[in-house]
């Protein structure tokens, strides 16, 4: 069931919001949905909405009576509702033969507007389902992630060596700042080339999703996300998600969550919010994400954090505090 939330005097759309099915029907489930609906579009100040279920009558149901009673009650017109199925389409709304036949009326999208306006951006792919989404975040497999392995066995022993450097002087912040210091610098080394349009080579993907656990680190890589590379740091993150091996996954995927709120594609921060959740259940940015995500938050509160100045400012700040604390 798709929900599209529209402006009144223009009918824009303001806000779009997908549920599944539930499969088998559950009247509970479908009422929840049609309540979280209106709870989101009502918090966005936006009155009317249309929807579309996408599917058998028996499973679209169920949502669609859920959403004719719901809606209403937190101050929605919806002015559509739709079931579509095979190339036609029913009206919940329209009750009138000579304009919606019960046995549904024929469309064929191939030659809307849309669908041009869609073919000019270059993207030929439509995905067909959430499972095809993702799988476009699903880890590598075969030779590349038995590469990727021990790609990232040696990443690990390096900062093992790097930490071994300032052992004896028993200081952890030490060790710490040491290991930030680096990958602050290769992940933004990263990003730049990314940007440029190149990608990173399995060896250093594996230095990446490593240093990535570090959250100064991954701070400092979260306060680059500037929305004018959006395209750039959406493959990034992308490619880091796919290749990095579990326990190093987190990271990568949350900051491609980010970025794909950022860019206003819910339902890929979604999918990637569920690897990195499946990797760390407990990651705190995964699960901050996830919470204004669901509660419709727009894109345009997809705001950078902080400066990567600012960042360092507040680790420095706390690391002067943790070796305090060791004198």
């Amino acid at each position: 069931m798709v929900v599209v939330g529209t402006e009144w005097q223009r009918a824009r759309v303001k806000l779009t919001l997908r549920y599944d099915l539930p499969d088998p029907p559950d009247a509970r489930l479908a009422a929840d949905m049609a309540r979280h609906a209106a709870g989101v579009l009502a918090a966005q100040r936006i009155q009317r909405a249309v929807a579309v279920g996408y599917g058998p009558a028996h499973l679209v149901n169920p949502i669609a009576d859920a959403l004719r009673e719901h809606a209403p009650a937190a101050g929605i017109t919806v002015t559509e509702l739709l079931r579509a199925e095979h190339q036609n389409f029913w009206s919940y709304l329209c009750a009138e033969p000579t304009c919606c036949s019960p046995a549904g009326t024929p469309f064929d999208i191939s030659a809307h507007p849309v669908t041009r306006a869609f073919a000019g951006t270059g993207t030929t792919t439509v995905l067909a389902s959430r499972a095809e989404l993702a799988a476009t975040v699903a880890p590598v497999d075969g030779d590349l992630a038995e590469a990727m392995h021990h790609a990232t066995r040696k990443a690990q022993e390096n900062v093992a060596r790097l930490v071994s450097r300032v052992a004896r002087s028993e200081r952890r912040a030490s060790a710490r700042r040491l290991i930030a210091t680096v990958g602050v610098r290769a992940v933004a080394a990263a990003i730049d080339q990314y940007r440029r349009g190149e990608s990173a080579g399995l060896p250093a993907a594996a230095w990446l999703t490593v240093v990535l656990r570090d959250l100064r680190v991954r701070d400092d890589a979260w306060a680059r996300m500037e929305p004018a590379y959006r395209e750039a740091h959406l493959r990034m993150w992308t490619d880091l998600t796919r290749m990095a091996r579990p326990g190093y996954v987190s990271a990568a995927a949350s900051l491609l969550a980010f970025v794909a709120w950022q860019s206003g594609n819910g339902a890929l921060a979604n999918v990637a919010l569920d690897r990195a959740l499946e990797d760390d259940p407990d990651y705190s940015m995964a699960q901050l994400l996830r919470l204004a995500i669901d509660s419709g938050a727009p894109p345009s509160l997809a705001r950078l954090p902080m400066t990567p100045e600012e960042v360092a400012v507040s680790y420095d700040e706390q690391e002067a505090g943790d070796e305090g604390d060791l004198l």
